[in-house]
């Protein structure tokens, strides 16, 4: 069982897209294994962010992740990582394919709705941030059989 991060960002929650987000993630199956609203501080989005340190889009990244809530969120699943990054769609959303997060939802080059880990090392470091251990709830829905047969995963 694989997990990752994915945080709604700032643009998300204003926009009030949590449901609607959220539920793109639900209904292909992934499961929700934490889930918070929280305000990132600048330390903590400082050290998520730190291999940005020094490109010219930084000090704005920071800024629009601390300036507002968010909602992080572990999620699990098998191949969890891939299926939640197709489901956002390329970074910039007037580049996203219809049919996906950013798709649907986005066409700023600066707001992007969503953040998802790239891979299981960064989803390791990055869920270690946001959640202790005893926050996260693994357990296989009652689904999963259905979304991920044994022979599939």
């Amino acid at each position: 069982m694989d997990r990752t991060l994915i945080i709604l960002k700032p643009d998300c929650v204003q926009r009030r897209l949590i449901g609607r987000v959220l539920q793109r993630f639900e209904e292909k199956g992934l499961a929700i294994a934490g889930m918070k609203l929280m305000r990132i501080s600048r330390e903590l989005a400082e050290k998520h962010y730190a291999v940005h340190k020094g490109k010219p889009f930084y000090p704005p990244l920071i800024e629009y992740i601390t300036s507002a809530p968010v909602v992080v969120l572990a999620l699990e699943g098998p191949r969890c990582i891939e299926i939640a990054r197709t489901l956002m769609g390329k970074t910039f959303g007037f580049e996203a394919a219809p049919g996906t997060i950013r798709g649907d939802f986005g066409a700023s080059r600066s707001y992007n709705l969503v953040h998802g880990s790239d891979a299981p090392e960064t989803a390791a470091f990055e869920l270690s941030l946001y959640f202790k251990p005893e926050e996260l709830c693994g357990a296989a829905p009652a689904d999963a059989a259905w979304v991920f047969p044994g022979n599939d995963v």
